[in-house]
């Protein structure tokens, strides 16, 4: 009788043959592949701390973070002071923030070049060729807190499963690597990148209650993997401005995959789709001859792939056209009333994000506006295009605004009675009521999920 041996154990056979260096030297030599990263977030009251961890991707000292590192909301300029710290080391070194990139979510910095010779890029290392097989085993690095001065340890766990999320991503049985760090198979090959990490359910039980669920994340390391062919690829999409354009804009909303019951009547049981709804007016995807409940099949020729949960497929969508950029077109294959047709969309540019948006704090009054957005109409299903009024913030905790029941994300449509038609009418209106010193009270009219509300705001 003939002995197999498990294909998991020949990949890793086949990978420690490969490899003479024994693990302790790779982990070593690995290092210098890994930092810390700290920063401060100056916000309206306060500079928050943030530390973050990173992966160096060039010669050129380029370093990218996990998106989650900073909110969607923070502006480029309130990011300030970005240090870097190699594994155990006190001594920082001084970055650049260089922008987000829309389709990878990462943020990219760049370190100062004295700290670059003592670096070493990923791409330097060779990657894994083929996905991860069950049960294989990878391992990655973590970093200790600041306070501990960024210490480094091994963590290694064994591949439980890989999906399409929509990327190839590894899950493993156990935490492997920091979000945004690298993790290597056994012969040191890059298998890929550390994600944040899912959130697990758990019940806790007392003696006077029954359980109660709760949602626990591990913020510093992570079981989540993202496959070495979809990080490379995308290294070089370095941000050509801080705000991360350009960024493509399709122009519609609320997307949801084709039903399998549809998909049965149509018979189109294996084949992924798209349903359109929510198309903004005089959008790229409007201007195409787009129309809600059209059903998109493929796109550039390409059919949209079978992905499970079903709703993962409207993620891959939006990734394809974020691959774009302003200008070019895209063809969708669209069944529409059971004809297909092909459809030509030229892409036209993002709107105006939250993180571009003027703004503008008021510490006497206790709350920051901002500009009312292209987003802010629909989210309050309004004309986009009549951008009036203003958004607010930030509220200040205990500030008059804030004793008056303002809201962060209200929309100000009226100060003392005047219809706000723009931002520079509102900041106009607000620097006279900061500078009259006797003034007791102002009015805000205000909408908030479509109800609107008369708030009395004393100042003294």
């Amino acid at each position: 009788m003939r002995n197999f041996l498990p294909r998991a154990l020949l990949a890793t056979l086949a990978a420690l043959i490969a490899s003479a260096t024994p693990l302790p030297e790779l982990f070593n030599e690995r290092l210098k592949s890994v930092v810390a990263v700290e920063f401060f977030i100056q916000a309206e009251t306060e500079r928050q701390p943030v530390a973050v961890l990173g992966t160096v991707i060039d010669e050129a000292g380029t370093i990218i973070l996990p998106g989650e590192a900073i909110p969607p909301n923070v502006a480029p300029e309130q990011l300030k002071d970005f240090k870097v710290y190699r594994p155990g080391s006190t001594e920082p070194s001084l970055a650049a923030y260089l922008g987000q990139d829309a389709l990878t979510g990462w943020h990219f910095v760049q370190v100062e070049a004295k700290l670059r010779p003592m670096l070493v890029p990923i791409t330097n290392y060779a990657a894994v060729k083929t996905d991860p097989v069950l049960s294989e085993e990878l391992w990655g690095i973590g970093l200790r807190n600041k306070d501990e001065d960024f210490l480094p340890y091994f963590l290694s766990a064994r591949v439980a499963a890989t999906m399409k999320l929509p990327q190839k991503t590894a899950i493993l049985g156990s935490d492997v690597a920091g979000p945004g760090l690298p993790v290597f198979n056994s012969a040191g090959q890059l298998a890929g990148l550390a994600q944040t990490s899912f959130g697990q359910n758990y019940l806790i039980f007392s003696r006077n209650q029954r359980g109660n669920p709760i949602l626990l994340v591990n913020v510093e390391e992570s079981s989540v993997v993202l496959l070495a062919d979809e990080v490379l690829p995308n290294l070089g999409r370095i941000p050509q401005s801080v705000s991360g354009r350009p960024i493509p804009w399709f122009g519609a909303y609320g997307l949801q995959p084709m039903d399998p019951e549809v998909a049965k009547l149509l018979k189109l049981e294996n084949q992924s789709g798209v349903v359109l709804s929510d198309i903004i007016k005089d959008s790229p995807a409007d201007q195409a001859g787009l129309k809600e409940r059209d059903i998109v099949l493929a796109i550039d020729g390409q059919h949209l792939p079978r992905l499970k949960p079903d709703r993962v497929v409207v993620g891959y969508f939006g990734q394809e056209v974020l691959r774009h950029r302003p200008g070019e077109t895209i063809t969708l294959s669209v069944l529409r009333g059971g004809a297909r047709e092909e459809i030509k969309v030229r892409l036209g540019d993002e709107p105006k994000l939250a993180r571009e948006a003027d703004r503008h704090y008021s510490d006497r009054l206790g709350f920051t506006i901002r500009e009312f957005l292209y987003a802010d109409g629909i989210m309050h299903r309004a004309e986009p295009s009549r951008q009036q009024g203003v958004m607010v913030h930030f509220v200040k905790p205990g500030g008059p605004v804030a004793t008056a029941g303002l809201r962060p994300d209200d929309w100000v449509r009226e100060i003392d009675g005047v219809e706000i038609k723009s931002y520079a009418q509102a900041l106009e209106k607000l620097h006279a009521i900061e500078a009259d010193s006797i003034r007791q009270e102002f009015v805000l009219l205000v909408s908030r999920g479509g109800e609107t509300s008369v708030l009395r705001v004393k100042l003294n």
